[in-house]
């Protein structure tokens, strides 16, 4: 399957995977909200975004370099806002993922924290002469080791498996921030 996928593509004479992308002008890469905003302040078009994410995660490891196609000949500076633009904006993301896996981690922390104070305090009313007397505290007993197994369980699975996503799409907008962008025109 993945080498129906790589065929797809066109190779560069080094062997590396175009991604080709094709617009009027560089101005077409942008969302349309902020037409009006200074260049360097404008995001990327969503749709655009997304192409590049799918592209680089179907072809996995492959090394790829990323072409725009436009229609008329463009002024260096628009060139080098572009390329400014692209390794801005999947930098964002980058540190955006990273941010949220440390909230996971934080998380994690916190729930492992809860889940060890909650199953002490069940080993010690377990432990405690009141058990013998009264049937209420075994219950809480019963419920409060319950919600540390609950809160340790969330806490290691948190540690365990979730930050894999995370890190899978830091990795993946790293790669895309730092690619290599060139350019083609077709000057009609």
């Amino acid at each position: 399957m993945k080498k129906e996928i790589l065929e797809r593509y066109e190779r560069s004479d080094k062997g590396e995977i175009i991604i080709d992308i094709s617009a009027k002008t560089p101005e077409d890469l942008y969302s349309n909200f902020d037409k009006k905003s200074h260049f360097l302040k404008k995001d990327l078009n969503q749709d655009l975004a997304e192409y590049i994410i799918e592209c680089v995660t179907e072809i996995e490891g492959e090394n790829f370099i990323i072409r725009f196609n436009f229609e008329s000949k463009e002024e260096n500076d628009s060139i080098s806002r572009v390329t400014n633009s692209i390794n801005k904006f999947f930098s964002y993301l980058q540190e955006h993922e990273h941010r949220n896996m440390k909230d996971m981690r934080k998380k994690s922390s916190t729930l492992f924290f809860i889940g060890a104070l909650i199953a002490a305090t069940s080993v010690f009313i377990n432990q405690s002469e009141w058990m013998e007397k009264s049937i209420i505290f075994g219950v809480i007993a019963e419920g409060l080791t319950v919600a540390a197994w609950v809160s340790l369980w969330e806490a290691l699975a948190t540690f365990l498996v979730k930050w894999m996503p995370y890190k899978k799409k830091i990795l993946l907008y790293e790669r895309i921030a730092n690619a290599k962008i060139v350019f083609n025109f077709s000057v009609a």
